[in-house]
């Protein structure tokens, strides 16, 4: 049997995860101060790595109470019927 390479989550349910940020208008609204400027990090296998992401991203950011990040559940987006269970 072959060895999996790192990153290698077949077998596993694929629960995609984006994670992404911006500097806000207002701190209490989501809305982006420049869209062209949004920063994204990535998509992830699952929530444990994305929330992983996203909290080193928001640490990086914690001076600046307009930026934000965010976790977007991408395979409730792809598949809204699906629960994540198989």
């Amino acid at each position: 049997m072959a060895e999996k390479e790192p990153g290698d989550t077949s077998g596993q349910p694929q629960l995609l995860h984006l994670v992404f940020g911006g500097e806000l208008e207002e701190p209490s609204q989501v809305r982006f101060r420049d869209l062209d400027h949004l920063d994204i990090v990535g998509i992830f296998p699952n929530y444990a790595s994305a929330l992983k992401a996203w909290r080193a991203k928001a640490q990086q950011t914690v001076d600046n109470a307009h930026m934000r990040y965010f976790i977007v559940h991408m395979h409730k987006l792809l598949d809204p019927g699906d629960d994540g269970h198989a």
